[in-house]
């Protein structure tokens, strides 16, 4: 990779910074149709989430971690390698955006573009450069209006390119309402329709690249909306549902309803508590506190690597801020005795001895807790002899 591993001017994404990236794409990139599989679909989002979308970065070239790539797909065989050039090369050669726009006069202009020129890796570091062409970056960069955001973690278990498709879509109807909600730019049933989207099923079979497949609606349905919106529902921070609207006997678009997730309060008679609302919003602050520090972690990192914590995980701000808390000193304390090395190397045997425990890594907070307060009872038993 040319001078790569000597210019440190550019940024290189790690697993923990995945948490706070978003993808930035113009709505006529969302409303595309994306002629490629799920898995080089997911690769360019993920590349786009590297981006800053305020400075065009050199060279149109992102930097990403092997292991977040690793990490970020699931790959834990031996395999993984193949599997990465695969996915890139499928993601040059067979990968294209049909991007329909809207010119000045009303009419439609259609555009195909090829999204990446080219990536670079080598076997002795561990970035991959990801340079994108010229034709997609003003879809990407410096957007002022019309496009839309979303978390790239949100994207990370979603198995069908149809559900990835759908929450790109979703978003940018769902991001409408919230900016024009509490504004009088928008009528009322014009804020209605942005969370309860309509659309006529020929446009979502365009968009889908479905034109010519699952012809009858129950095919269609099962394969595709039922699919896509049971990985939405259960893996991403929408719940949508669905019914069909018919023109005669046909059916002749789908209505959405999105609602957006939401934590319960579980103790609903407390709420005008004065000493227990400042109680409460106390610890939600340590805990705020905590979970910010274990998203810098270095530990956090060698979780993430191990494949012992995933993004879901990262999301969680109790489970982390428990892991802040409750294991992260332990290790401080491994490594006062044997070294951030000794650190690595325990994290590393918890994770290549985990099969059979799947059940008790359920809680992972406490599965790391007594994994680490048994080695240090060893070693502090070592260090004695």
């Amino acid at each position: 990779m040319q001078n790569s591993n000597h210019d440190m001017s550019h940024r290189v994404i790690h697993m923990e910074d995945l948490y706070r990236q978003k993808t930035v794409e113009h709505n006529d990139l969302v409303t595309s149709v994306a002629k490629m599989d799920k898995v080089p679909l997911k690769f360019f989002e993920l590349a786009v989430s590297c981006l800053d979308t305020e400075n065009t970065p050199k060279n149109n070239t992102v930097f990403l971690s092997k292991k977040t790539l690793f990490s970020f797909f699931k790959a834990e065989d031996n395999d993984k390698h193949a599997r990465f050039k695969k996915a890139l090369t499928t993601l040059h050669r067979q990968s294209i955006f049909e991007v329909r726009e809207v010119n000045a006069k009303g009419k439609l202009n259609f555009k195909i573009i090829s999204p990446i020129s080219s990536s670079e890796w080598n076997d002795y570091d561990d970035i991959v450069a990801i340079k994108f062409t010229e034709d997609i970056m003003p879809y990407l960069i410096d957007l002022k209006r019309n496009f839309t955001q979303y978390l790239i973690t949100d994207l990370m278990e979603l198995n069908s390119k149809y559900s990835i498709i759908l929450y790109k879509w979703f978003s940018m109807n769902y991001n409408q309402y919230e900016t024009y909600k509490d504004t009088m730019k928008r009528t009322k049933n014009q804020i209605i329709q942005m969370k309860n989207p309509y659309i006529e099923i020929q446009e979502l079979r365009r968009m889908t690249n479905t034109v010519s497949e699952y012809e009858r609606i129950f095919d269609f349905e099962k394969n595709i909306l039922k699919l896509a919106l049971g990985e939405v529902n259960k893996y991403t921070h929408f719940t949508v549902t669905y019914e069909k609207v018919k023109k005669g006997r046909s059916i002749a678009g789908i209505q959405f309803y999105i609602d957006k997730k939401t934590v319960k309060n579980s103790l609903p008679y407390k709420e005008n508590d004065l000493e227990y609302i400042k109680d409460k919003a106390q610890q939600e602050q340590e805990q705020q506190d905590l979970f910010n520090k274990a998203i810098q972690n270095k530990y956090t990192t060698l979780l993430g690597e191990n494949l012992l914590i995933g993004f879901r995980d990262m999301q969680d701000i109790p489970k982390m801020a428990n892991l802040q808390k409750q294991v992260y000193p332990l290790y401080d304390d491994l490594k006062k005795l044997r070294g951030v090395n000794g650190v690595k190397d325990h994290i590393n045997y918890v994770a290549t001895h985990k099969d059979g425990a799947e059940p008790q890594m359920q809680n992972i907070v406490k599965y790391l807790k007594r994994s680490i307060e048994q080695y240090l009872k060893i070693v502090k038993i070592q260090n004695i002899d």
